[in-house]
């Protein structure tokens, strides 16, 4: 059933997000990352203690593409 929108204002669309207004069959965004970190990273918790004396992130990466993002 179409829809009658009134004004519309936009602040910020995030690079995987979708603005969408009205009827919609279907909706797939896409989106791509490549994350680095050393030790002790992405911990998640209460109390947590962690002692790294040397941290090094050492990242050889041969190929070009990684996650290829096509097509609609």
């Amino acid at each position: 059933m179409p829809a009658i929108v009134g004004a519309v204002k936009v602040i910020n669309v995030s690079t995987s997000g979708i603005f969408h207004i009205g009827d919609v069959y279907t909706m797939a965004p896409k989106s791509r990352a490549k994350t680095f970190a050393g030790g002790a990273s992405f911990n998640t918790g209460n109390d947590i203690r962690v002692q790294v004396a040397d941290s090094h992130t050492y990242v050889y990466d041969k190929d070009t593409f990684d996650q290829n993002v096509a097509g609609t």
